[in-house]
């Protein structure tokens, strides 16, 4: 087992690193590439594809359970706001600055921190298997999902994302719905016409109002927001058709599919998801890896927000030092100690069970 202080001071130096350079999602060539250095000087084999890398642990057991840690190497462009250079890790009052430092770079770091903590551990109960993943920030196709059939079989999953290291035990899911409205045109002047607009308004308005009968109990409701509207070509002429964006907020309470046939059975409009994959996602209080952060002081919580999570076809905790809250604002930082109490945490919870 490798000493924890000099795995945080490595965690540290890899961090500020992989802020030095742009990953933005699809671009992410740059810190792929130092990810796999940082494995070869400490003679770890490391397999690739895109810009997502992977490892297993010395005595990797075909025959055992494998526990995936994931985080993520990309990022979102810098915020217009940012008042201090996004690709210059700075230290300052205790907080690391720079893009990525706290969504989700101290998260991987301390993830990659901890596999190697258990790497040459022998007789382990589960295998370890180590994704740094590309596309998060856009749930793009090369990503995690990408690698999924190349890993092989996995138990359940620690998803790096950050959450104060409390225990993020469920999370939404997201569809995003282009509707459609369709009238018949007509003249502004005279009584002609079937007004797609209004059509869309009535539809609207129980997108707003209607309560879906099963709530989660970690996730609550589902969510529906309508974000976009469009319709109309010029001020005397009723619009024969009216289009509108809904972003629905699933939980594990239905699945996507289901969620899209009760919306289809309620309104008028022509109702298309542009994806279901994006689902709701959860792991049982009861689970083990719950069950040891809960009895190391962690609480539990239905994240809002959406990770990975939404991808993996297993149970998944998302867990990761730093706070969602300082995710994409401008001068994004991290404090360097949530960086060491993500490495001895997560630590401390597998070893309870591994």
């Amino acid at each position: 087992m490798k000493d924890k202080d000099s795995l945080f001071q490595d965690s540290l130096a890899l961090l500020k690193q992989l802020i030095s350079v742009s990953s933005l999602s699809r671009e992410e060539v740059l810190t792929a590439a130092m990810i796999e250095e940082f494995f070869k000087k400490r003679r770890i084999k490391t397999f690739r594809r895109g810009n997502n890398i992977w490892a297993y642990n010395a005595h990797y057991d075909q025959n055992k359970p494998t526990i995936l840690l994931n985080s993520h190497h990309d990022t979102v462009k810098p915020n217009p706001g940012y008042t201090r250079d996004p690709f210059n890790p700075t230290e300052n009052d205790g907080k690391l600055y720079g893009l990525g430092s706290n969504d989700a770079g101290g998260c991987l770091v301390s993830l990659i921190a901890t596999f190697l903590y258990f790497y040459e551990c022998v007789d382990l109960k589960y295998n370890f298997c180590l994704v740094a993943s590309a596309e998060e920030e856009i749930s793009g196709r090369n990503g995690i999902e990408s690698v999924l059939e190349d890993i092989g079989p996995i138990d359940f999953a620690i998803v790096g994302e950050p959450t104060l290291m409390d225990l993020a035990i469920a999370e939404k899911g997201l569809m995003v719905l282009d509707c459609h409205a369709t009238g018949v045109a007509g003249h502004a002047a005279r009584n002609e016409g079937d007004n797609a607009v209004y059509k869309a308004i009535a539809d609207i308005q129980w997108f707003r109002d209607y309560t879906f009968e099963k709530v989660s109990p970690t996730l609550g409701p589902v969510k529906m927001s309508v974000t976009m509207i469009q319709a109309g070509s010029q001020h005397n002429v009723v619009p024969a058709d009216c289009s509108f964006v809904v972003d629905v907020r699933t939980t594990d309470a239905y699945t996507n599919e289901e969620t899209l046939a009760i919306i289809k059975s309620h309104v008028s409009s022509e109702v298309s998801a542009r994806s279901t994959r994006l689902k709701a996602s959860s792991i049982p209080e009861e689970h083990p890896i719950v069950q040891a952060g809960i009895e190391l002081g962690r609480k539990c919580y239905g994240s809002p927000t959406m990770s990975d999570q939404a991808l993996i076809p297993v149970p998944s905790l998302k867990l990761g030092p730093g706070d969602s809250a300082r995710s994409h604002i401008a001068d994004e930082f991290i404090y360097i100690d949530e960086i060491r109490e993500g490495i001895e945490l997560y630590i401390a919870m597998l070893q309870k069970i591994v």
